[in-house]
């Protein structure tokens, strides 16, 4: 399996990596920046640099097998098995997500129902609500605003499945799943604001998501409510 080195440091922009598998559904290597698209989260895009030219990658998916490939722009340009290539993402496609991903952490930190569903773009994000309740825009606005000046740190912190199992109550996401199966799983934690599971990447303080505004808040049916937030 890749070594996703993105999951300990997602400020890396570029890794040494070996080529392991190439064909049709991608190219796969020992080790990698690129962030599969999962959870939300659109995956990394960026470029292989290799001794034969740059191969430009589109897309990064996880494969039903768990297998992380890199999607390239010709699908017919594609590095030898054994070949040694430095892996470089897109940094400011990437980094707009993890603004995004980020702010939308804080935004469950201060809704307090369930979450059904959501996106992580570039210029905006969305959370559905498990609520009937109707939402303030201004208050939400307020509140995320406060956060982000308070410039919180961001840290990463592992349990084993087994306490993950144990402690379900930190899932906020009802329709995606922990990322269990490895034999850990990664928490994301703001301080003293917000503790669950992710796989996603994320800033190091809460200061760097920036300005915002909260757009429109939607109705999703009579018990959902959709809050989308945009990035200034």
């Amino acid at each position: 399996m890749t070594v996703e080195l993105f999951r300990e440091d997602a400020y890396l922009r570029r890794c040494d990596a070996v080529v392991i598998a190439a064909g049709a559904d991608g190219i796969v290597l020992d080790r990698t920046v690129f962030y599969a698209e999962g959870g939300g989260q659109p995956g990394d895009r960026g470029v292989l640099e290799t001794a034969a030219g740059p191969i430009a990658i589109r897309d990064t998916k996880k494969a039903a097998d768990g297998t992380l490939r890199h999607l390239p722009e010709d699908p017919a340009l594609l590095p030898a098995i054994g070949a040694r290539v430095s892996a470089v993402i897109d940094w400011d496609y990437r980094y707009r997500h993890m603004r995004t991903h980020t702010c939308l952490h804080l935004l469950c930190s201060i809704v307090p129902y369930p979450v059904t569903g959501g996106s992580v773009g570039q210029e905006k994000g969305r959370l559905d609500f498990d609520t009937a309740e109707p939402l303030d825009g201004a208050q939400l606005e307020a509140g995320l605003a406060r956060l982000v000046a308070a410039d919180l740190p961001v840290a990463y912190r592992w349990i084993s499945d087994e306490e993950m199992a144990a402690n379900m109550e930190l899932v906020r996401t009802m329709s995606v799943k922990p990322p269990m199966g490895s034999g850990r799983v990664r928490l994301v934690e703001i301080a003293q604001t917000d503790l669950q599971p992710c796989g996603g990447t994320h800033l190091a303080r809460t200061g760097e998501v920036g300005g915002l505004r909260i757009g429109k808040i939607e109705s999703k049916g009579r018990h959902n409510r959709r809050v989308n937030v945009h990035l200034l």
